[in-house]
């Protein structure tokens, strides 16, 4: 096993001489949404409802440079939000940027995962993007992480998935032949990777790869040495992703990226696999997606709760009709007839139904709402199927 004091070290060195991600800092809020950290929109993901409460504590665990967590800021505005990070130099980056947008319900702390003990407390919402596949002891880091969750939160993880990013590994130990005694400058790694990608043909697959896939966001050194120059990583499938998840001692809720999980997407002309497919356990339908899908699958994004979670059943139509139901806070578009859901997908709406959701206040119910616009109660159904409104 790597040294754990060791590998920190060196994943420090890399973000103070990159610091990640790299996104420009504004003066004003960030554009758009992220739903995965919107308070509402994650838990009502999870749980089919609005939360009971919105002044949370919010963990971003190694927040980098603060772009997620300016956006748990400005997208939770009765949360408080504590970013830690191992790297200095992305910490002072996390720091300005918050300050600049008006992020100011950010702390942050210089510590690692493994340290998280050192902060007071527990947190409602845990977001860890990107970290846990780049320490050197995941499980130990997922386990911190896990005693600071609220009985009833959620965690939002991050990691790389090893089918899709076959041709990175291939460069990247590419680039470290190379670079030879040499290796932990991260500035010459990079710029061997550079020129590695201008020798190669064209029609080799890892320039295929690049240029399929990453070379817009590779143009930046930051987003390249991260990529191909980083000194530590684990990559998953779903059986080492679920060990990972299993000693964690928490409950999967699902992945947030539902639609790559659809067997019907794959193997839908064939309806006689579909029915074998129901005899395999849900972790057995997970792999058998992936090794169908491999070059669509660069990570897995998932939440994970501490029980209890509360999950809503709203079978029962009388239920339904008592619900107050208000507009999801991360769509995009409305009042139209066009509009993007939570997760950026189109959605076209009748002009009943832009009657209905307009008339959704987070007062009056259901029934009080269809006695006003006559919209059928399965396309009520519908609308809170597709996220487009949170029932509490």
């Amino acid at each position: 096993m790597p040294d754990t004091q060791e590998v920190s070290k060196a994943v420090a060195s890399l973000y103070n001489t990159y610091p990640f991600p790299p996104e420009p800092l504004l003066d004003e809020p960030p554009p758009g949404y992220n739903w995965r950290w919107n308070w509402l929109a994650a838990y009502n993901f999870c749980t089919g409802r609005k939360p009971q409460k919105q002044n949370i504590r919010i963990l971003d665990a190694g927040c980098g440079t603060g772009v997620g967590t300016e956006y748990l800021v400005h997208l939770n505005p009765q949360a408080t939000v504590v970013g830690i990070d191992l790297s200095e130099g992305a910490l002072n980056v996390a720091k300005e940027r918050c300050q600049r947008s008006g992020a100011n319900r950010a702390e942050f702390h210089h510590l690692s995962l493994f340290d998280v003990d050192k902060i007071p407390g527990e947190f409602d919402l845990i977001n860890c993007v990107g970290v846990l596949h780049h320490t050197s002891e995941p499980i130990r880091g997922i386990q911190a992480l896990a005693n600071k969750l609220t009985p009833g939160g959620l965690m939002h993880i991050f990691v790389y998935a090893d089918n899709g990013r076959f041709e990175v590994r291939l460069m990247q130990e590419a680039i470290a032949l190379l670079q030879n005694e040499k290796r932990g400058d991260y500035r010459d790694g990079v710029s061997v990777g550079r020129k590695i990608f201008d020798s190669l043909p064209e029609n080799n697959r890892i320039v295929k790869r690049e240029k399929e896939r990453w070379a817009l966001e590779n143009q930046r050194d930051e987003n390249f040495a991260d990529m191909y120059v980083h000194p530590q990583e684990i990559d998953y499938n779903i059986e080492t992703l679920f060990e990972l998840i299993d000693a964690s001692g928490l409950d999967f809720v699902g992945f947030s990226n539902p639609t790559y999980w659809n067997l019907e997407r794959l193997l839908g002309k064939a309806p006689e696999l579909i029915q074998r497919a129901e005899k395999l356990s849900e972790r057995e339908r997970f792999r058998l997606i992936e090794l169908l899908d491999p070059d669509n699958i660069s990570h897995y994004e998932f939440f994970l709760s501490r029980p209890p979670l509360e999950k809503a059943d709203w079978a029962d139509e009388n239920a339904i009709l008592a619900a107050i139901p208000e507009l999801n806070p991360c769509i995009d578009g409305f009042p139209a007839s066009s509009i993007f859901n939570f997760d950026y997908q189109l959605i076209r709406l009748s002009e009943t139904e832009i009657e209905f959701m307009q008339a959704c206040n987070g007062v009056s119910t259901v029934k009080e709402i269809l006695n006003k616009v006559q919209l059928d109660l399965e396309k009520v159904k519908e609308l809170q199927k597709q996220q487009l409104i949170i029932f509490s």
